[in-house]
This record gives C-alpha cells, structure tokens and sequence, in this order.
C-alpha cells in the first residue's frame, strides 16, 4: 500500500501585505459583532460584475475562508469562480483610495472600472 501525499490547497486568490493591512484596520474598527470581511461578486455596474467588500457576522459554510494577520477574509461562494488566480490589493492616493483587482479571469471591464465581464 503507498502512501497518499496530500498537499495543501492554494488560497483562491492572493492578498498583497497592504490589502492585510487594510483588513486588519477594517477589523481594528468594526462593529461588535463582525467575525471578518466578506469579498463578493454581485451584478452590478455596465460590465455584469462588481467587486464588493462587506463585514460579516456569521460563517457561511459554502465560502471561502482566508486568514490573515488583521482578521479573516470570506470569499462569497457564488463568487470563487470568478475570483480564482487573482490578487487582492489595497492602494491609496491623494484622490481615491480602494481595493484594487488583478483578475486574470476577467475578460473586460467598463470604461470607468467599476464592474467586469467574464
């Protein structure tokens, strides 16, 4: 009999240090009762798809969960599909600041980037 080698499954998508840092100053200041941020997909915008970032206050089990130092990210379930390869980071200027997607399933987006195609 051989043994089975199993191996850990990647994250469904990667978080660059200042998106944990923008989480763990999300978490710093949320309500009581939060557990974790949520990422989620839903229809929106001239492209089909937006990303929205939520807190969250129950564990759904057909998310995703992530760990990061700040707090836990969930990854909508309904949502991974689309998500899957992707980096989540944060960035911030003297005019905007936001979490920022590289989505390498994204097949286009509308002019103003506020919601994507698959």
């Amino acid at each position: 009999m051989t043994d089975v080698k199993t191996r850990k499954r990647p994250a469904p998508l990667m978080l660059t240090p200042d998106a944990e840092a923008r989480i763990a100053s999300l978490m710093a200041k949320a309500p009581e009762d939060a557990i974790g941020v949520k990422l989620s997909t839903p229809r929106r915008g001239c492209s089909g798809l937006a990303y929205s970032v939520d807190y969250v206050t129950a564990a759904n089990p057909m998310d995703e969960r992530i760990d990061t130092p700040g707090g836990a990210l969930f990854v909508d379930g309904a949502s991974i599909l689309y998500l899957i390869g992707s980096t989540m980071d944060w960035t911030e200027d003297d005019f905007a600041a936001g979490f920022v997607f590289n989505n390498p399933n994204a097949k286009g987006s509308c002019g103003c980037g506020e919601s994507f195609t698959v």
